[in-house]
């Protein structure tokens, strides 16, 4: 099929029929994700292929119950991947620089790009793809069923099978409010009309805000996904002012709840005080994880001496 085809007719498919992938079609998706593009060669980015029909029903329930994710011939979790380099490197005695935002950006691109590779080969064979964003509404729990090192971190599912289904493409923006050129063209209130206008197609009722306000607004799907999720990034150790396992949102959200226990937090270079009415707690480092040594010191998780 040709390749403007294909992109001219994709759409996301929920429905597939029982039939597996012959091997020779799985073996050109797996060759197509490994030929994606990656920064500097380091391919910061693993797939899991799911294959348990028990582990695959775990994996639809933790995503929101998603029946086509049980439904199709293949499924796919992508990651992002920054414990393999870490491995490589000390493999030839080098250790890993300090750079988890860096390390989570290139990642997630580098992931992102290797499932999107896999789906357009999957279309070009004629199957129907799904995108799953929904692994990340159980993606602490996920994380610990996959038994996920740290560096390592769910990006997202990719459901391949033969369609059970049809339907024309979805529809997408105006293509001047998408590209800019030389400058980012500030949006007028006409801009954003016709946005809505070309989008209404999407919704059943034809208004495409009430999708985005299911999910963008106050109180919608990202808000409730925003703090399980940092707290599985500064878990895996991607978060730059906490120590890898810190089981908190932010050094804002661990500050929070050590002044909820406590009369207040001194800091100090290379250490934290923390202050009850009679005592106080010293942890040594960069600042969250002295303050979290200091907190686990005053709650008896960990000997305050020596």
């Amino acid at each position: 099929m040709e390749l403007l085809d294909v992109l001219a007719r994709r759409r996301s498919v929920r429905r597939f029929k029982p039939l597996p992938l012959p091997e020779e079609d799985l073996e050109k998706l797996l060759f197509a994700l490994q030929r994606a593009p990656t920064d500097a060669s380091a391919q910061l980015y693993s797939a899991i292929r799911v294959r348990d029909p028990r582990l695959r029903d775990e994996v639809a329930r933790l995503s929101g119950d998603q029946e086509h994710i049980r439904q199709a011939a293949e499924f796919f979790l992508f990651l992002a991947d920054v414990h393999r380099l870490e491995r490589l490197l000390a493999h030839r005695g080098q250790r890993m620089a300090f750079w988890p935002r860096t390390a989570l950006h290139f990642a997630i691109l580098d992931a992102g790009i290797a499932a999107s590779y896999l789906a357009l080969t999957a279309e070009a064979l004629g199957y129907g793809v799904c995108f799953i964003g929904g692994v990340l509404n159980g993606v602490e729990t996920l994380t610990d069923l996959l038994g996920l090192p740290p560096g390592v971190l769910p990006v997202v599912g990719l459901a391949v099978g033969v369609p059970d289904e049809e339907g024309p493409p979805r529809p997408r923006l105006p293509r001047r409010l998408v590209v800019h050129e030389d400058r980012y063209r500030p949006y007028a209130a006409e801009d954003l009309e016709e946005a809505y206008r070309a989008m209404a197609p999407y919704s059943r009722v034809g208004d495409w805000n009430r999708v985005l306000k299911r999910y963008f607004a106050e109180g919608g799907t990202m808000e409730a996904r925003e703090k399980p999720y940092g707290k599985v990034l500064s878990r895996q150790g991607f978060d730059p002012d906490l120590p890898k396992g810190a089981p908190f949102y932010s050094l804002g959200a661990l500050l929070e709840e050590a002044l909820a226990e406590a009369r207040g937090v001194l800091f100090r270079k290379g250490e934290v005080w923390l202050e009850e009415e009679a005592r106080a707690f010293r942890g040594e480092g960069r600042p969250g994880e002295a303050l979290l040594i200091a907190l686990r010191k005053a709650r008896g998780e960990v000997p305050d001496w020596p």
